[in-house]
């Protein structure tokens, strides 16, 4: 099976150890993977802005450079989405594109639809932590990818999953929506980061790093500021980099 990582823009711009620890974790679930270099955008941000010919163009690049491959898996529940949903239906009258979408619709997985799939099995290193799970939108909502993370996550050795509060409503990044409704998109993170500092957890952990940045960038323009009672500092984390860590993420 030839098994291709769909890295995404803000793994291969920001978060590269997550693209490292999905090449880790794909590679114990025994797949040979390869990373397209040609790859850019999948077209989610000009699709959900409504500007369809620039997301239909980068669409038809995404199909053409991910077609050869018999897998593609991407570490966040959004560009899954984009791909198995969204691409589809931006060619739905076109006789040519369709099929071909659909196609790569259904071979794309998100991370831990996969590994959930795998009976993928955690590492003996015990990683010491209280984390809590953030579910993304797009994973939870158009993906059905409800129990999965949790469920990885309850297998780590050493680790206590503690339930979020509210943990179905968003954290307000939603991409452009953050952009274009910042008080409102800041008042949803203010509450969501409430709820994180009710659970007591030193880890945060969420599938997508459009979250994860939106999330990780407020608790560090709070720095100075106690994020959870026992005052001290929250982590966070993807979900990918728990699953694959070696014992260099412990907390103490």
């Amino acid at each position: 099976m030839k098994t291709a990582l769909f890295v995404t823009c803000l793994v291969d711009q920001l978060f590269p150890q997550v693209g490292e620890a999905t090449v880790r974790l794909l590679e114990r679930c025994g797949r040979q993977v390869e990373f397209p270099e040609a790859q850019t955008c999948c077209g989610q941000p000009a699709s959900n802005m409504g500007y369809g010919d620039e997301a239909r163009r980068l669409g038809r690049r995404m199909i053409e450079i991910f077609e050869p491959f018999d897998e593609v898996v991407t570490p966040s529940g959004s560009c899954a989405s984009m791909v198995r949903v969204q691409l589809p239906e931006l060619f739905e009258h076109d006789a040519e594109w369709r099929p071909r979408a659909q196609r790569l619709a259904s071979k794309t997985l998100e991370l831990t639809e996969l590994l959930g799939q795998e009976g993928f099995e955690p590492g003996a290193v015990r990683f010491e932590a209280r984390v809590t799970y953030h579910p993304s939108c797009h994973l939870l909502r158009e993906l059905g990818g409800g129990g999965s993370p949790e469920a990885l996550l309850a297998q780590v050795p050493g680790i206590e999953l503690v339930e979020l509060p509210d943990a179905e409503v968003c954290c307000g990044f939603g991409g452009a929506f953050s952009a274009k409704m910042p008080e409102l998109s800041g008042a949803m993170l203010d509450a969501k980061l409430k709820a994180v500092e009710a659970t007591g957890a030193s880890v945060l952990t969420a599938t997508d790093c459009g979250c994860l940045m939106h999330l990780g960038g407020a608790i560090n323009r709070r720095q100075g500021v106690a994020i959870n009672r026992r005052q001290s500092p929250l982590k966070v984390l993807h979900i990918a980099e728990i699953l694959a860590h070696d014992g260099n993420l412990n907390e103490a």
